[in-house]
This record gives structure tokens, sequence and C-alpha cells, in this order.
């Protein structure tokens, strides 16, 4: 299984940015995709995440009314659109996958992970 992700990249305060999030290797018909990100200095941290069939989404409360989380499931692909991004989203972006229904929040719970993509957001 491979996660690509892209749909990173520089902009500045208030701007918006669509992350995108290719799954290869399998279909996912059940489980969780996530979003994570770790800024410089921190650690990882949960923003969003999704069911792949009922498509139940959950966020962080530092990214909630900001970000929205969906899938399509016929591409295996799932997007992080991000509007009013602030200088404390900067941050390299992951995405990940599990089958299981654990913690969607906690990064144990998942089994697969992209590369991550770096979005940077100036003031």
């Amino acid at each position: 299984v491979q996660l690509q992700a892209s749909g990173g990249g520089l902009v500045q305060a208030g701007d918006s940015l669509r992350l995108s999030c290719a799954a290869s290797g399998r279909t996912f018909r059940r489980g969780f995709m996530g979003w994570f990100r770790r800024a410089p200095g921190k650690e990882r941290e949960f923003a969003a995440a999704i069911t792949w069939i009922a498509g139940d989404t959950y966020y962080a409360d530092s990214v909630k009314g900001r970000f929205t989380i969906s899938r399509d499931n016929a591409k295996n692909t799932v997007y992080l659109q991000m509007n009013s991004l602030k200088p404390e989203d900067t941050a390299v972006y992951y995405c990940a996958a599990t089958l299981g229904y654990g913690d969607y929040a906690s990064g144990a719970a998942y089994d697969y992970w992209g590369l991550g993509t770096l979005v940077t957001v100036s003031s």
C-alpha cells in the first residue's frame, strides 16, 4: 500500500489550499483515512479523519470550521480543503490509513502513512 500526498505549498495567511492523498495497492472499503501534521519543533498532531464507508468526519478543534476532509471512493483518494489558513497551520501534512476503527485521532491506530507534503503559511 502506498499513500501519495500532494498539494502543499507556500501561501499567505487567509489563503486556501487543497491537499490530496491517493492510495494505491489496495482498495479501502472500511476504516479511516486521516490527516496529521507536524509543525517545526512540535509533535505530530491529528488534524482530520474520515471513514471510507459512511464518510463520517472528525476534526481537531484547531482546524474545525476551516478545514474540510472528503473522499472519492472511486479514485481511492482523500482530500483536505484548508481555508482561512493561519501561520500556525505551517507544518508537514501526512495522510494515513487504517482498516480498523480505533482511535482516529491517534497515530498509533493507523497502518499506512504517506511521506507528507509541506504547507507554509506566511503572515
